[in-house]
């Protein structure tokens, strides 16, 4: 039987999530130096915590595939540190607080939740 290109809604969403950041770099980082306010800082941060919940779903559905399941291991873990440096980042650009704020401890702690039921201390620190 002959292999058929799949249809749209099987190929999933994740190539128009990444032309949308790449429409999204254009449009938004100017020329020059990059000073990233605390709501760029947040949104990416979203977007940091989204990737890594997606990796994760990857990541669990391969564990049976043991050259699958621990290179999508290190991209999760890759993903957590990537968040954590964008929530400390977010939090150090001033910034009056508010519910963006709130939303970025709410986002990034249920991140830290899964990323500790996933990980050990030693894997995060390689």
């Amino acid at each position: 039987m002959p292999h058929s290109e799949p249809a749209a809604g099987e190929r999933g969403f994740v190539p128009f999530a990444t032309a949308a950041l790449d429409l999204h770099r254009v449009l938004a980082v100017p020329d020059g130096p990059l000073v990233a306010d605390a709501t760029e800082l947040e949104h990416l941060h979203a977007h940091a915590v989204a990737l890594l919940f997606l990796l994760d779903s990857h990541a669990e559905r391969a564990r049976p595939v043991r050259e699958l399941a621990a290179p999508l291991r290190t991209a999760r873990i890759r993903a957590w540190q990537l968040a954590d440096r964008l929530h400390h980042a977010a939090h150090t650009t001033p910034s009056p607080p508010g519910p963006a704020r709130r939303s970025l401890c709410r986002r990034h702690q249920k991140a830290v939740r899964l990323i500790r039921r996933r990980t050990t201390p030693t894997d995060l620190r390689t």
